[in-house]
């Protein structure tokens, strides 16, 4: 599998749901097949370090057109593709990781979204990620935090 296809596949999750049809050119269509592209080592869990280290590094840059070090929402519409009824918009997914607020998305920001989500599917908190429990987040989108 190739890593750039591998980050793809956690920057989306980190952002909560993607609708089936909108990113099959990117990501496979179910819980079961995403979880195969990040259980790398073929143990039957994801662990904290295997989705992490599958995290934005390379992608980051790619999906960051005009080079400013920030994603903005027609950045990740163009890797989303169109958006479907019902799915939150790039911008909403952008709102849920946006610690600043500015509406564009940090590399910080999106490493802190990933690992807010990987907290989220582990729900017994064992630090690793079993099919059931992507199955439990598959398909849900990310709500921005309530402070």
């Amino acid at each position: 599998m190739n890593a750039s296809f591998l980050r793809a596949s956690v920057l989306l999750l980190a952002l909560g749901s993607v609708p089936t049809a909108t990113c099959a050119q990117v990501l496979p269509p179910t819980a079961a097949a995403r979880f195969e592209i990040l259980d790398t080592n073929r143990d039957g869990v994801v662990d904290k370090s295997e989705y992490e280290s599958s995290g934005s590094n390379g992608l980051f840059a790619k999906i960051d057109g005009n080079r400013n070090n920030r994603i903005s929402a027609e950045e990740l519409q163009s890797v989303l593709g169109p958006q479907e009824d019902g799915m939150p918009s790039a911008a909403d997914r952008i709102l849920v990781a946006d610690g600043n607020d500015d509406g564009e998305l940090t590399d910080e920001e999106l490493r802190r979204a990933a690992e807010m989500r990987f907290s989220w599917l582990d729900r017994n908190a064992d630090g690793k990620l079993d099919l059931a429990e992507m199955k439990s987040g598959f398909g849900i989108p990310a709500t921005p935090p309530h402070y």
